[in-house]
């Protein structure tokens, strides 16, 4: 059975939105395309080759499609030969080509389609950005695996991976490392719900019956 591993790049305050350049995605007003190119460096470059991996296929929503498909059809490097010749899962509706080779598009809701996808192989499915598709993932309980690339930068706008609504889930760090531009790399695989507990005894007081109502009241 297949993994689902995403990997993504975001700030640190959780945006995702067009790391990569200006053009790539300026909607609701985003002006800060090309975050990350500032922080690049050799070492952002090994970890992100690493978390990439090599065996794998590529699932996409339908604005990372067509942001890769313009793009990588015309790279030579490794990454380029590599996602020019891998499958493609893409779910985006009719009205989107599937222009670039190898591509595929999934039926249905998202959610359903890819726990399909997952029985119907042992490659690994690769998301990059695709942050509507992430959301319907992330709520179906479906990724078995995260790696955030983690810039030092603070935007206060844009699309941001969690959001309200993707449902509670505990993660496990297996690794993390970082570069010499304070960019950090960290990976986690799902572990389970989340649980809680108090860090001290709950006061028992007025004060603190008082403290409690008043949060009621506030809602």
């Amino acid at each position: 059975m297949r993994k689902l591993r995403l990997s993504t790049f975001v700030t640190l305050d959780g945006v995702m939105q067009a790391p990569g350049g200006p053009t790539e995605d300026w909607t609701g007003g985003f002006s800060y395309g090309g975050w990350l190119a500032p922080h690049f460096d050799e070492t952002v470059g090994e970890m992100m080759e690493g978390w990439i991996g090599r065996d794998y296929d590529l699932l996409l929503g339908r604005k990372t499609y067509e942001i890769f498909a313009a793009h990588w059809p015309e790279q030579d490097d490794e990454i380029g030969r590599t996602f020019n010749a891998i499958e493609k899962f893409v779910v985006a509706g009719p009205a989107t080509p599937l222009t670039w080779a190898n591509s595929h598009r999934l039926e249905g809701e998202p959610g359903e389609a890819v726990r399909r996808l997952k029985t119907s192989g042992d490659r690994d499915l690769l998301i990059q950005g695709s942050g509507e598709l992430v959301q319907a993932l992330l709520a179906a309980d479906v990724i078995d695996e995260i790696s955030l690339m983690v810039f030092p930068v603070v935007l206060g706008q844009g699309k941001r991976l969690f959001r309200d609504g993707v449902g509670a889930s505990a993660w496990r760090m297996i690794g993390t490392r970082h570069s010499p531009s304070g960019v950090t790399c960290s990976r986690y695989v799902r572990a389970g719900q989340v649980e809680t507990a108090a860090i001290a005894p709950q006061a028992q007081n007025d004060r603190e019956a008082a403290r409690q109502e008043r949060m009621r009241r506030e809602g």
